[in-house]
């Protein structure tokens, strides 16, 4: 993977999502290029994750993890590209998403993930993820956003 910039740590992740506080799942982003990008986390083992439900993480918020690589990666090229700020978009659908693990809070590796651009617009965008603890794969599957109407990046 070419690298078009510098790693990102979880301040600088925090200031190109919308998410706030504990939603922002991914810690660091370990490289990316144009067309994709590698992140890793342990905010699975944090026991005040918010999509921690009586005491356990399901691995079906993972889709959540996905979706958030693609809105970093999204945002780190509006950045390169226009100095601007991500559009604000909808996540419209998850397709072909595989959980290979039935939770993820009992796993002390580090989760790493990777997401890659499949289609890219001004009305949307369609990536791939796929994520890893250690060299197990938790999940994998494709996100799909639209960018909401009328909707612009902001300089």
């Amino acid at each position: 993977m070419a690298v078009s910039d510098s790693r990102c740590n979880e301040t600088e992740i925090r200031a190109l999502l919308f998410h706030a506080e504990r939603m922002v799942l991914w810690q660091s982003v370990e490289a990316w290029d144009d067309n994709s990008l590698s992140c890793s986390t342990s905010t699975h083992n944090d026991v005040k994750n918010p999509l921690r439900r009586d005491g356990a993480l399901s691995s079906i918020h993972l889709a959540e993890y996905g979706a958030q690589m693609m809105a970093i990666h999204g945002a780190l090229l509006v950045r390169k590209n226009t100095g601007g700020t991500l559009a604000p978009g909808v996540l419209t659908s998850l397709k072909d998403f595989e959980m290979h693990v039935p939770r993820i809070d009992d796993i002390s590796a580090v989760l790493t993930g990777t997401a890659k651009v499949l289609i890219s617009g001004a009305s949307g965008s369609i990536y791939e993820f796929s994520i890893d603890a250690g060299d197990r794969r938790v999940a994998s599957g494709r996100v799909s956003v639209l960018t909401l109407p009328g909707a612009t990046t902001s300089t």
